[in-house]
């Protein structure tokens, strides 16, 4: 399976990732606060990431990793 993962602490919760996902899983955790105090992102349907990377390429603070199942 693809799986994404995100460094939620290091997350500004601009919303980028959350724009640009083609299968719109990704969404900011409004229930979540991190370090710096914003609501990181977080994906909702990890079976359905197809691994394009496109969140991981938009991020401004390289906070998404993609790993591509092989």
């Amino acid at each position: 399976m693809n799986r994404v993962t995100f460094a939620t602490d290091l997350c500004k919760g601009c919303g980028l990732c959350v724009g640009v996902c083609p299968k719109k899983i990704l969404a900011l955790d409004t229930g979540t606060l991190n370090k710096k105090g914003y609501h990181p992102a977080k994906i909702v349907d990890q079976a359905s990431c197809i691994a394009c990377a496109v969140c991981a390429t938009i991020c401004p603070d390289v906070v998404i990793t993609v790993e591509k199942d092989v």
